[in-house]
């Protein structure tokens, strides 16, 4: 684990230092081992420190020696490790410029029962090639077996790899990873390699680390009881086994072990949290009085859903106790959060305290202000001649506000005027001053720091403000066990009544060129119909950008293909489309100054804009009901939860909407997997299940929500759902009997130098 600094406190009491933390021999750092110029490779490439987070670099997979990687399993663009045989080796110069070519012939199937044209009749080939390495054909014969490390690219439609790193491992080559691999018999892993560091290089540098760890100094965190129930290995004989097994059996056996351990030390922390909360004073916000929960009722237009219903009351009740709520409130794209969370705010209100709304973006943060603002009518506007001077006064702060208007919020929030704040990061800061603070709704929770989402939460006062967390990104059990499970968990199931369905199409522009001008008069149909359009693009342009006119000349065109679309080159075809001449047309970006993005989402949502060109800005929050077609440029550049954010801007009012996933990619690129999974369904806890079946769940215990960065190694929330439900069992038992992990001081330190700084806080706040 990399060093930590400060005190730190935990669920249960204070903690020892964080530099306290002991694992023995896997605290040395790599360069002891490795020397310094390795492990300053193995740090910039991996960001692997010490002898513990390389040896915690786990293999992806295994590959028994003999068996090699199937070809159909590669993916175009990706990087990739495969085994396989050399057929054929052959040198040339190359004609069009200086230097030579080896081109390496090899199979994913054994040629070892006959000779080379029957190993190509049986299993598919794949040409490699090396530019000026005349070392590949010296190492690279005929019958060897090899590992090859590179980026799966295509030629002429075929897969190929352009000078790939490769290590021979049949054990008669006299060659240092062959060596390193212990090829007598052992199968080969396969680790998460970059270019820089591949497989077998990190391979050597396992095997140096494992025989310099002294295991004596090495604390296990697996409690014994629970090790000796299933039958587990000690913790020396595991690691070996993962890194060097006898066999696929030893190395299963030993990612059971590593993978339940993660799940129990993840577990305990949680539960550990919950202990903490239980403890802890907050506001009993029963709401006695109800005036103006009694008020709004009357003024709602519609009737609540079972589901919306159900879930006030479970926060209601939660409200009404001594102790902070603690709860997640998840739903899918237009299942009515708002209106349950506005719900929870009056109850705040009426119980004499008060609620603030943290909004990501002044779009949202302004789009939230207006809706409730409108929701509440005068029972949101006290203190002015059209108001209820039994309501109270709804306050926006951000930080592009203009100083005066920003002054008169201030003075409203700290003198108690305002019982509803909502705001953006300007909420957080020094001058901001609450009267009594009783009720935090984090909006779209993964947009905000550690600190940044518990900053409302350190008011100084005895009291806690009650914690009520939204997300619109659709999150399976185990995973929300996993992430939240020191929370509790509200899930809104359904559509409020009157939302229409929302049609969802692929438009490859590859294989249907004509397809784009067919876009065009889309939306010209749908303006001409009285309804709005959003056009999205990845990114945003710049203002001297000259973009090719068409996407579906580009489209075949492979270098333009890579460019991505930005709102510059949309806004250029939007210009030159003559079925969109008459279009009032605007664009919006986070380029945009406060006041411009503003004004801009302001005029759309007043039906004076038909065709808003965009980036993600409106990704989440956005309510515009007259607004039935999204055309999302470049899908394929967009994650399955951004698509289907995205498409749930549309849908929203009592109109059927179409949402157009448009793509330049090849039918067979992995990414239109994904755009075709979206299209498939509108079900956000299904599209949930894909997209982390795609990628990793992120770093559970802090900030981080994409698989770049993660907590979890080996456990996989969706996958592993009973060990993390035993594990849970097994670490409230652990926790029954000994609270503060007296007798359990290795779990304990697990924890600690699994949690970094801000990672306890994130636990220690909720």
């Amino acid at each position: 684990m990399s060093p930590r600094k400060g005190n730190r406190g935990s669920a249960s009491g204070p903690e020892a230092p964080a530099s306290s933390v002991d694992r023995g021999d896997l605290d040395r750092p790599l360069a002891e081992v490795l020397g310094a110029s390795s492990a300053k490779t193995f740090e910039k490439h991996l960001g692997l420190v010490t002898i513990g987070q390389l040896l915690e670099h786990f293999p992806r997979r295994l590959v028994p020696r003999g068996e090699l990687t199937s070809f159909s399993e590669l993916r175009l663009d990706e990087h990739a490790t495969l085994v396989a045989e050399v057929l054929r080796v052959s040198t040339r110069r190359m004609r069009s410029r200086s230097g030579s070519i080896t081109e390496v012939v090899i199979t994913d199937r054994s040629s070892d029962s006959g000779p080379d044209l029957l190993a190509e009749s049986t299993g598919a080939t794949m040409t490699l090639s090396f530019f000026n390495a005349w070392t590949a054909s010296r190492d690279l014969t005929s019958g060897t077996h090899a590992l090859f490390s590179g980026k799966v690219s295509q030629y002429r439609g075929e897969l190929t790899m352009a000078n790939p790193h490769y290590a021979p491992l049949d054990p008669e080559d006299d060659v240092d990873a062959a060596d390193a691999l212990d090829s007598a018999g052992r199968p080969v892993p396969v680790y998460p390699a970059v270019a820089k560091l591949t497989s077998d290089r990190i391979a050597q540098a396992v095997q140096l680390c494992l025989a310099a760890v002294d295991w004596s100094t090495v604390p296990d965190p697996l409690p014994l009881e629970v090790a000796r129930e299933h039958r587990y290995s000690d913790l020396a004989s595991a690691y070996q086994a993962i890194h060097r097994p006898a066999d696929e059996q030893d190395w299963h056996r030993a990612k059971a072990r590593f993978r339940h351990t993660e799940a129990l030390v993840l577990q305990a922390a949680l539960l550990r949290r919950r202990q903490a909360v239980a403890q802890r004073r907050a506001p009993e916000l029963t709401g006695a009085e109800g005036v103006l929960q009694e008020g709004f009722a009357r003024r709602l237009g519609f009737e609540l859903t079972a589901s919306q219903q159900e879930v006030g009351q479970q926060i209601a009740a939660d409200l009404g106790q001594v102790h902070p709520m603690n709860r997640l409130l998840q739903g899918d794209v237009g299942s009515g959060k708002t209106v349950v969370a506005l719900r929870a705010m009056l109850q705040a209100v009426d119980s004499g305290a008060q609620a603030a709304l943290l909004a990501p973006t002044e779009v949202l943060a302004a789009q939230h202000h207006a809706s409730i603002v409108r929701a509440l009518g005068p029972l949101g506007a006290a203190g002015t001649l059209e108001g209820d001077p039994q309501g109270t006064r709804v306050v926006l702060l951000t930080g592009s506000m203009p100083a005066a208007a920003r002054k008169q919020a201030l003075l409203e929030i700290v003198t108690g005027e305002a019982g509803i704040v909502i705001g953006t990061h300007a909420l957080l800061s020094e001058t901001v001053q609450f009267l009594r603070l009783g009720l935090v709704v984090v909006d779209e929770q993964h947009r905000f720091g550690v600190q940044q989402r518990d900053r409302l939460r350190e008011t100084g006062a005895d009291e806690v403000p009650h914690l009520l967390v939204m997300t619109a990104t659709p999150i399976p059990r185990t995973v929300a066990m996993t992430v939240f499970g020191d929370l509790d968990v509200s899930v809104l199931e359904g559509l409020p009544a009157g939302r229409q369905p929302i049609d969802t199409h692929v438009v490859g522009l590859l294989e249907h060129p004509a397809w784009e001008r067919r876009i065009m008069a889309r939306a010209a149909e749908e303006i001409a119909a009285g309804r709005q359009v959003y056009m999205v693009a990845p990114k945003i342009g710049a203002d001297d950008e000259v973009p090719p006119f068409s996407l579906a000349g580009s489209a075949a065109d492979e270098k333009a293909a890579e460019a991505m679309v930005s709102t510059t080159w949309l806004e250029l075809l939007v210009q030159r489309a003559p079925e969109l001449e008459q279009a009032r047309v605007a664009v919006l970006h986070g380029r945009l100054d406060a006041a411009q993005k503003a004004e801009t989402m302001e005029a759309f949502a007043a039906g004076e804009i038909d065709l808003l060109i965009c980036t993600t800005v409106v990704e989440v929050g956005v309510d515009v009901p007259n607004a039935t077609l999204m055309v999302i440029v470049d899908a394929d550049r967009f994650g399955i939860s951004q698509l289907h954010q995205l498409r749930g801007r549309i849908g929203r009012g009592a109109h059927r909407s179409t949402c157009l996933l448009v793509t330049r990619r090849d039918p067979e690129h992995p990414s239109r997997e994904r755009i075709a999974a979206v299209a498939a369904t509108t079900d956000g806890f299904e599209l949930a299940q894909a997209d982390l079946a795609q990628r990793r769940e992120g770093d559970i215990l802090g900030d981080a929500q994409s698989g770049g960065r993660s907590t979890l190694r080996l456990l996989r929330a969706v996958d592993d759902a009973g060990v993390i439900e035993r594990a849970r069992r097994e670490a409230q038992a652990v926790l029954t009997a000994d609270p503060g992990l007296e007798q359990h001081p290795q779990l304990l330190a697990a924890i600690r130098a699994a949690l970094d700084e801000d990672t306890e806080k994130y636990l220690e706040r909720g």
